[in-house]
């Protein structure tokens, strides 16, 4: 019990680390909480037109949940625990991202934090999520349905993926409820989807 508990608070304070705003301080940009869509990820740090802090955001908020999950799934081996454990674990860093406790609490719309998880429970299944994006930002420049339609695909992904085996129960539940967060973190975009108003990046 101890040992659970605690690997669940080390991922939730991987989690809890906001690379948009570390990475801004170290650049001297504005607090990406101030500016464009004032959410701390690495899409507001594009609008900076910092390329490389853009990123290294997007690599740090998906290192820290694949970190997570990794140290999870050692621990799980190491101590004999419940085989369930890396995807609290997963969620635990999610959760992390959205909600940091060391910036009170407001984080961002944890995109790339989910799919750092994913990569760390099925390589197999992150890499799709991953070329979802971008095929859709490929063809759209839209960030945010790029987040979406991965998002969505997810659990149909996973499903198709990893059959019956004993741990598929705990991965649906999983992706079922990162979906939905993701989903419900970008509530405001799919309004600006539905009205025309969401703004794509312009092709260079």
């Amino acid at each position: 019990m101890i040992e659970s508990t605690l690997i669940l608070l080390i991922a939730y304070l991987l989690g809890s680390i906001a690379f948009a705003i570390l990475v801004a301080r170290a650049y001297g940009l504005p607090d990406p909480r101030s500016h464009g869509s004032g959410n701390p990820g690495a899409t507001n740090m594009l609008r900076t037109g910092r390329k490389s802090a853009a990123a290294l955001t997007l690599i740090g908020d998906a290192l820290k949940g694949t970190v997570a999950v990794w140290f999870a799934q050692w621990a799980t081996t190491r101590y004999g625990l419940p085989i369930y454990m890396p995807y609290l674990a997963a969620l635990a860093a999610f959760l992390g991202h959205l909600f940091p406790v060391f910036f009170g609490f407001k984080g961002g719309k944890g995109v790339a934090t989910a799919l750092g998880v994913l990569i760390a429970l099925d390589i197999r299944l992150g890499g799709l999520c991953i070329l979802t994006w971008l095929a859709v930002f490929g063809i759209t420049r839209v960030s945010s349905l790029s987040a979406l339609v991965a998002a969505i695909l997810a659990p149909l992904y996973g499903y198709y993926l990893l059959g019956h085996g004993p741990e598929t129960r705990f991965l649906a539940g999983i992706l079922a409820t990162l979906s939905v967060l993701v989903l419900a973190r970008h509530h405001s975009n799919i309004r600006k989807l539905l009205s025309g108003e969401e703004k794509a990046f312009k092709k260079r």
